[in-house]
């Protein structure tokens, strides 16, 4: 039987019937579609016509079984008549019941063929009218293969055989485990979290706690979050025992600081809680406010490696060290609560505004502690780890795979390539223009203060037009340049007699009249590259260096042949590792 067939029978079992056993029956043999392995790219127009309002969500954690039992009681307002409600969700989960607004629907009036739930409503709801639908289901959930870098639940174990599960979702979105608008746009404006989970087992969460409650055996743990992008929802469940200390702000209030680390973590623990004070402190001097002061700064250990779960960051980096003196996975994750919490993208091809800034967030920690080596040491790693196969920005609406897979879309350059784009605007615009675009980017203000602001979508052209405001020019040649074409540019240097003739080459020949920096001996001469070319006078002078202070992303032939030398080397390398295991594996 074709795995299509399979579907539609149980497509069809699921519909005709109301019993809670034929549902798991159904349910066993549907997997994880591609709509849902998928997040992203157009929103279909019964989506964007609700306002998301609320989300209560009931999850009942069963270690031993791999699996979930939920209740989703979603509150939205329609933008426009409507009829249904549409709503993604995984089809591996049985439903048990589904109502809208307090009345009980027969299993016909819903369907989820393909993990894109449609919904008829008893009677249509007007523009404006609130809308409440109830689903409870229950089921085994996605499991992550290779969290974080694909979704689902990791359930895994301590080292003493307790249960220490997480919940890593961003590439494949948020309804593997809950009924909801899988798109960045699609943030509900509160987040009600109610997790049972067996005792003594813990379960952190996003925003304020709002207690726990424990009873037959089980621990329900209660939290309440404020416009949480979706994929930043975060089941978390371990022995967990908790650091916390407030953390006294520069604008003069305070909030909390937690950590929720793993029983005999105790020493290590500490030493990286140790870290969140001055960290906390970088971020909001050199971009401004936490945003979410008002709930808290929280981090759980994970059996993953991170995630930028919403005032609950995911860190798994077993507390390594590193010569630069933080935590940069710590770091990174942290970095997001202003670059995809507080400003989220509208779109995931607008995806570099969250990694791209996240990443500048470590050279530039380096720089505001230990000065410009480390600074630049980060940056030109990162540059030799650009592969420029594919533009940054599309300029179209794109699902995350098509963005975050290195094979078909930009991938690690919306990391690497964006974080020396933006040094590159640094460099050119200066740090006060440079700054005050990132906070109105951030913010929506150049004056961010605790509570004059609140969360904020932003786009690339958004970007681009704050850069055009504050600084009073028109950069789009800039941005066309790095953002929309893959191929750096390049600058073409010729002798011409005693002058040195200098020609930027670019893509499609788009204008880049980028200036750039000559060292003559030792003097520096500023040529403004105007139409694109320039030439100063060197005559016999040594040393001639373009562009000393390593102001300007540019195409380096060197490290391409770097490049192509180390692939070489890694692929015979993976190839003969490969060729061991099967040998190994054959002598068994």
């Amino acid at each position: 039987m074709s795995f299509r067939t399979l579907a539609a029978c149980a497509a069809s079992l699921l519909a005709l019937s109301t019993s809670g056993l034929a549902a798991a029956q159904a349910a066993e043999l549907l997997k994880t579609s591609e709509l849902s392995l998928s997040t992203g790219g157009p929103m279909p127009a019964e989506q964007q016509a609700l306002g998301f309002d609320h989300a209560d969500l009931k999850f009942k954690i069963l270690p031993d079984k791999k699996a979930i039992e939920g209740e989703a009681t979603l509150t939205f307002t329609a933008k426009t008549p409507l009829d249904k409600l549409v709503l993604d969700f995984d089809r591996v989960f049985a439903i048990r019941t589904l109502t809208v607004d307090g009345k009980a629907l027969k299993p016909s009036a819903w369907s989820n063929p393909e993990g894109r739930m449609t919904i008829t409503l008893p009677k249509k709801i007007t523009k404006g009218r609130q809308v409440t639908v109830v689903v409870a289901y229950d089921g085994a959930p996605l499991e992550a293969k290779r969290a974080p870098w694909d979704g689902g639940f990791v359930w895994s174990k301590t080292e003493t055989g307790q249960p220490w599960i997480a919940t890593a979702v961003q590439g494949d979105g948020c309804d593997i485990f809950w009924p909801c608008i899988d798109y960045p746009t699609g943030e509900p404006k509160l987040v009600d979290l109610h997790i049972t989970v067996p005792a003594p087992l813990v379960a952190p969460a996003n925003g304020v706690f709002l207690g726990m409650t424990e009873k037959d055996g089980w621990r329900t743990y209660n939290w309440r979050a404020k416009n949480p992008n979706t994929y930043a929802i975060a089941l978390d469940v371990g022995p967990y025992e908790e650091l916390t200390a407030p953390y006294k702000s520069r604008f003069g209030d305070s909030f909390p600081m937690s950590f929720w680390y793993l029983k005999g973590n105790a020493e290590k623990a500490k030493g990286l809680f140790a870290e969140f004070a001055p960290m906390l402190d970088f971020y909001e001097q050199m971009i401004g406010p936490y945003p979410f002061r008002d709930e808290k700064m929280g981090v759980v250990e994970t059996p993953h490696l991170g995630m930028e779960h919403q005032t609950i960051s995911a860190y798994g980096n077993k507390y390594a060290k590193e010569a630069y003196g933080f935590d940069w996975l710590l770091q990174h994750e942290f970095a997001h609560e202003w670059f995809g919490n507080q400003l989220t993208n509208t779109d995931n091809d607008d995806m570099w505004l969250h990694e791209g800034y996240g990443s500048y967030m470590q050279p530039l920690m380096s720089q505001w502690l230990h000065g410009d080596m480390e600074y630049m040491a980060r940056l030109n790693q990162m540059r030799v780890d650009t592969k420029n196969r594919f533009p940054i920005v599309s300029g179209k609406q794109l699902k995350e795979d098509d963005v975050y897979n290195g094979d078909r879309g930009p991938g690690n350059d919306i990391y690497f390539k964006a974080a020396n784009v933006l040094h590159t605007l640094r460099t050119l615009i200066g740090d006060g223009a440079f700054f005050k675009i990132t906070r109105i980017a951030v913010y929506g203000r150049d004056d961010p203060k605790p509570g004059n602001f609140t969360t904020r979508y932003l786009g690339t052209k958004d970007f681009i037009k704050i850069v055009n405001q504050v600084t009073g020019k028109d950069y789009g040649w800039f941005f066309d340049v790095y953002l929309y074409e893959a191929p750096q540019p390049e600058l073409i240097e010729t002798r011409e007699g005693g002058d040195l003739a200098l020609r930027w080459k670019t893509p499609k020949d788009k204008p880049f009249p980028m200036p750039i920096e000559v060292k003559v001996g030792d003097k520096v001469v500023t040529i403004p590259m105007a139409d694109g070319t320039g030439r100063v006078t060197v005559g016999d002078t040594v040393p001639v260096i373009v562009d000393p202070a390593s102001k300007i992303l540019r195409r380096q032939p060197y490290l391409e042949v770097f490049q192509a030398w180390k692939k070489v080397r890694d692929d015979a390398a993976k190839a003969e590792a490969e060729a061991k295991k099967k040998a190994e594996a054959e002598k068994k």
